[in-house]
């Protein structure tokens, strides 16, 4: 049996190592992105295997194939059973990264070698979601014998490229993977000294759009005037996909209304860094349009370099889109809405190439629940405020995966991150404070549902 400030006290005991493991498991880039090296990931999983079965869990390393037949990236499984009559719990983070973009962004020389500078440990990876991998080690070996509750744990390798493999993997792993509880350790609090439970993600569609105008190249002083470079008209197709609000224009988008919850522009824009002078996009609340309306962006756009310029006329140009749908929107609805939108509004009868990209659901939790409540309290305790539930904008479609496949399990949806993160950009970092206390909520729940945990 173990009280509450026992917890603390163990989980501020081993503090330094815990922040040591994480440092450890950054230094190793494991990329998941196609044009990096995958022998990376082999590396990462095998120091998570070792991490879970330091903390008393039985672990492997598995994989299943994608649908297109390619191999899938190594996954870490680990279990412990439970005592009799007790629940089953889930943990889930993954242990691939993003790329660490361009050298300048970093205030570091390696993204990959971790620097503390203040309350701050600052890395590829340290947050998103390697913060989320030793927050579940963490809280295991504090409970240590103190867990009574079943413990079964899915550290992905592959989340930062869409998880591709992950519905097989659930198929030939159901048994394993069986719980009565789901923790995703994958998503953001409030801020910081804030944490909040995540209720609703939307959901993500990709494509590409390619135009034509020409066979070839031509050269813009004998043919420039009847012919417009694919560039421009590109530009003209993309403008069509927001109005003068900035709001999405693309028709047969689901569009919501956030629970009410304040977050004053003035702070939106210091959490999003931009620049003075800058008006806002899009109506509605600030979490609304965050949260629970569609969002489009231009994530790449292929033309002929600045550098590399000369006077013709491109024939084609190519950008990749990416729209984040509504909870409650079936993505492949909002794919039909927006193909066709694209096709109706391709200027001057330009050829027009669309090709299909991710597809992914979004979340919306089902409401209270005795797991959300347990939650609650362990956040309530661990942070000394009460949470907060929050949408986010970005999508976690493997999620709604399941929640299809274990349907009677409750899931909630949690994290460690801050507006200062920055995942996926330069400087990402974890607040050490932030992970302390996840790694304290995350094992004061496991004790409550354990049986375990002593009222003082």
């Amino acid at each position: 049996m173990v009280t509450i400030s026992e917890l603390r006290t163990r989980v501020d005991a081993a503090l330094d190592r815990t922040v040591e493991d994480l440092a450890a498991l950054v230094r190793i880039p494991s990329v998941s992105a196609d044009t990096f090296d995958q022998s990376t990931l082999d590396a990462s999983a095998a120091m998570v295997r070792g991490l879970l079965e330091d903390a008393g869990l039985t672990a492997t390393v598995s994989s299943a194939p994608a649908p297109s037949g390619a191999p899938g990236r190594p996954a870490v499984l680990a279990a412990r059973p439970a005592a009799d009559g007790l629940p089953t719990v889930l943990l889930y983070a993954h242990h691939d990264v993003q790329p660490p973009g361009p050298h300048e962004d970093w205030d570091q020389e390696d993204p990959f070698e971790p620097v503390v500078r203040g309350e701050r440990l600052y890395a590829r990876g340290s947050a998103d979601d390697k913060a989320g991998v030793i927050a579940h080690v963490a809280a295991l070996r504090a409970l240590g014998e103190d867990l009574a509750v079943g413990v079964r744990c899915f550290v992905e390798g592959e989340e930062e490229v869409g998880s591709p493999s992950f519905v097989n993997f659930l198929t030939s792993h159901r048994d394993a993977l069986a719980a009565d509880v789901i923790v995703v350790l994958d998503s953001s609090n409030w801020k910081v000294g804030v944490p909040a439970l995540t209720t609703s993600l939307r959901g993500l569609v990709e494509c590409q759009v390619e135009l034509r105008v020409a066979e070839h190249a031509l050269h813009s002083g004998m043919y420039g005037g009847p012919v417009l470079d694919a560039p421009t008209l590109m530009c003209r197709l993309l403008a069509s996909l927001h109005d003068e609000n900035g709001d999405v224009a693309v028709p047969g988008l689901l569009h919501r209304e956030a629970a009410p919850i304040d977050y004053p522009e003035a702070d939106f824009r210091a959490d999003a860094a931009v620049v003075d002078g800058y008006r806002l996009a899009g109506t509605g609340s600030i979490p609304s349009r965050l949260w629970t309306r569609p969002a489009l962006g231009i994530v790449g756009f292929d033309a002929t370099p600045v550098d590399r310029r000369s006077n013709t006329i491109a024939p084609t140009c190519r950008a990749a889109l990416s729209l984040r749908v509504a909870p409650g929107q079936d993505p492949a609805e909002a794919w039909t809405a927006l193909e066709s939108h694209l096709r109706a509004h391709v200027p001057f009868g330009a050829q027009v190439t669309i090709t299909p990209g991710e597809q992914g659901p979004a979340f919306l939790a089902a409401g209270e629940s005795p797991a959300m409540r347990l939650a609650h309290w362990a956040l309530r305790e661990a942070w000394g405020v009460d949470g907060v539930e929050i949408g986010v904008g970005g999508s976690i479609p493997f999620i709604a995966d399941l929640a299809q496949v274990f349907p009677d399990a409750e899931i909630l949806v949690t994290g460690i991150e801050d507006p200062d993160t920055r995942a996926h950009s330069g400087n990402e970092s974890i607040h050490l404070g932030e992970l302390r206390n996840a790694i304290l909520a995350e094992a004061l729940m496991l004790a409550r549902l354990s049986g375990t945990l002593v009222e003082e």
